[in-house]
């Protein structure tokens, strides 16, 4: 059977932790975007279409 007891994502070669960081800072910021635009557009149907 498999042991699971030892991690070794931290010390694995090839790791580039800022770049994660990099990356989901940019998806954040990519959410809030979308989240903005979209409540734009359904305030603007709110008021324009009814």
């Amino acid at each position: 059977m498999a042991e699971h007891a030892e991690v070794e994502y931290a010390t694995a070669t090839g790791n580039d932790y800022p770049a994660h960081e990099q990356t989901y800072r940019n998806f954040i910021t990519l959410v809030k975007v979308t989240m903005a635009i979209v409540v734009t557009i359904v305030v603007l149907m709110a008021i324009f279409l009814t």
